[in-house]
């Protein structure tokens, strides 16, 4: 199920890349400091290097994961467009998993990017209510709360259009998809979400 939420995702993200103008794939992402074609270079990175290639990469970035995929991103959101939305095509079924993760993580990655992208450019995510369930059961676990760094904790989640809800106290609501973007320390345009905010 979830390599199929994960194959699905590709093949749609790709379907929604194809419509974009040269504009919006130039346009800021809510990725800080990428802009929509540095976002797809991340999300097909994994599809396209292989893991010595990876690891090739990371030890001449001195082993700091986020100045490698950084650079990666920079250098690779120069690489033709129709290259990279084909990738997502040609390589939907991989079945890559993030160092220390599973499938969970993959489709967790596979979402977050592609809201950073579609949720930036006011286009609707095509996410599976399922998968966005699922999603939010992920980032608001103890390790992507470290990670991330938002605190909710003493608040009530509630997602309202799809049936999820998580905690107690006073209740934070509004759509799964810019709940995942809160709990993922993106920007959520203001009057989106209701109730109380976390500090």
């Amino acid at each position: 199920m979830i390599s199929d939420w994960i194959a699905d995702g590709r093949r749609d993200l790709a379907d929604v890349l194809d419509g974009l103008s040269p504009a919006q794939w130039d346009a800021p992402s809510l990725c800080d400091g990428w802009a929509v074609r540095h976002v797809v270079a991340h999300v097909t990175m994994p599809l396209r290097y292989s893991p010595a290639r990876f690891m090739l990469r990371l030890a001449a970035a001195g082993g700091r994961f986020q100045k490698m995929s950084d650079g990666v991103a920079r250098r690779d959101g120069e690489l033709p467009r129709a290259e990279l939305i084909a990738t997502l095509r040609d390589r939907a079924t991989y079945p890559w998993k993030p160092p220390g993760g599973g499938l969970q993580s993959s489709l967790t990655h596979q979402v977050v990017h592609g809201l950073d992208i579609t949720a930036a450019l006011g286009i609707e995510s095509r996410v599976p209510d399922e998968a966005m369930a699922a999603v939010l059961g992920t980032v608001t676990g103890p390790q992507s709360t470290r990670y991330f760094g938002v605190d909710v904790g003493g608040l009530r989640l509630q997602a309202t259009d799809l049936d999820w809800s998580l905690g107690h106290g006073p209740p934070l609501r509004g759509p799964a998809a810019s709940l995942i973007l809160l709990l993922t320390g993106r920007r959520v345009p203001d009057g989106v979400l209701t109730g109380s905010l976390p500090r």
